[in-house]
């Protein structure tokens, strides 16, 4: 056997042969080498960053474009607006493909609860038995200081309209039932004649925009009781009974509105829902924190300088709501006293709190608070204060007496 040893050829019987594996030494010399004699590459891009700011939504964004009414509410103003733009499109792609995407959109139930929206659709039966299915429309707008459904009934009814259609065909309803307030008098004539116009135009109804699905929308009044805010007294009202709250199990979902199933929901989430669906979840998503997604209606009023309803991101501090759109507290920031961000069924806030939260479901929940309805009463003047809270103890005590 040959070998080699120093640098002489030599030979010796002890010498043996064997396969063996590449220890790739050499491999990794070259790429060694390659790599320091190129052009240093750049670092990987960081992971991307969490959100940390919000507020200041831009015009473009917006979903309720007319919410000051300085456009036509009625048909003609609201397609010009991207109302009833191709919904045929969205009704053709079925119940399951409108479910999962406002799932995927982190839309939460705009009524006060901010129950997961798209989850809650989910809950009606995916198989009929026989009964008809219903979507209710909770427009039975009662708690002090809350007025965003009343914006979007009087200058965007179209808006509801298109979102009940498509909310309908999510939840594979046959019929909507739009319970509004019976004071809302001006919004009651608008969204009528904005229900005549969708029905002459082959928008409701049968083969509603052409997607040969039957779909109709009725208009209920109220009668001015604060009690059918809540889900089942409003369809104990809805079907000619005394409105008082049901027992639970049975939920709607399963025997809601004369025995059927029914899913009862507000009217702002039903009406961000085809903006939703032509923009797409994440563009939805991209606004606001984490499980607290989207733009959201607040109504501001009290001791402001500019009352206002106004479209906002959601998670927005409550400090930058009331400066950038409500022209700031009177008297200036250090002369607030409390505020209380969802309307009177919420605790308040004390100043010291107000100063950093943030306007959300979570952030509000953290501080025993709730976004509720997002109707910020705002309180500067401490015997204005103790009287409105002894008038708010005054009537659940009447109401509770009736």
């Amino acid at each position: 056997m040959l070998g080699i040893v120093g640098r002489k050829v030599v030979s010796d019987a002890s010498l043996k042969v064997a396969l063996l594996r590449c220890s790739t030494v050499c491999k990794s010399f070259s790429t060694q080498a390659a790599s320091t004699s190129s052009t240093p590459q750049p670092p990987p891009p960081p992971p991307p960053t969490e959100k940390t700011h919000f507020g200041g939504l831009k015009d473009e964004d917006r979903i309720f474009t007319n919410v000051y009414g300085l456009h036509d509410p009625f048909l003609k103003g609201a397609m010009k607006r991207g109302d009833w733009y191709r919904t045929k499109d969205i009704v053709i792609k079925g119940a399951d493909w409108i479910v999962n995407e406002m799932k995927k959109s982190g839309l939460r139930g705009r009524g006060g609860a901010g129950f997961p929206s798209g989850l809650k659709w989910s809950f009606m039966p995916k198989v009929s038995d026989g009964r008809p299915s219903y979507l209710v429309v909770n427009a039975d707008e009662s708690e002090p200081g809350t007025c965003k459904d009343r914006e979007i009934m009087r200058h965007d009814p179209h808006k509801l309209l298109e979102g009940c259609l498509i909310a309908g065909v999510g939840m594979r309803a046959t019929a909507a039932y739009i319970y509004i307030r019976g004071e809302y008098v001006n919004e009651r004539l608008n969204l009528e004649k904005a229900r005549k116009e969708a029905y002459e135009a082959g928008l409701l109804g049968k083969n509603a925009c052409g997607s040969g699905y039957d779909f109709d929308v009725h208009i209920h009044y109220g009668a001015g009781a604060y009690i059918c805010g809540e889900e089942t007294a409003l369809l104990e009202s809805l079907e000619g009974k005394q409105g008082k709250p049901r027992l639970k199990p049975p939920f709607p979902a399963n025997a809601g509105l004369y025995g059927c199933p029914t899913t009862v929901t507000n009217v702002e989430t039903v009406a961000v829902s085809p903006t939703i669906l032509r923009r797409g979840p994440e563009w939805f998503a991209s606004f606001g924190r984490k499980n607290n997604s989207g733009t959201k209606l607040f109504c501001i009023s009290g001791h402001v300088n500019k009352p206002c309803t106004v479209e906002e991101e959601m998670s927005i501090p409550l400090k930058e709501l009331l400066e950038r759109h409500c022209g700031g507290v009177r008297g200036g920031w250090d002369n607030l006293l409390a505020v209380i961000p969802g309307g009177s069924s919420v605790p308040l806030l004390p100043k010291h709190i107000c100063d950093d939260v943030l306007m959300d479901y979570d952030a509000l929940k953290a501080v025993t608070s709730g976004l509720g309805t997002a109707a910020g009463l705002i309180r500067h003047f401490r015997p204005e204060l103790e009287r409105r809270i002894k008038e708010r103890a005054d009537r659940e005590l009447l109401e509770a007496a009736v």
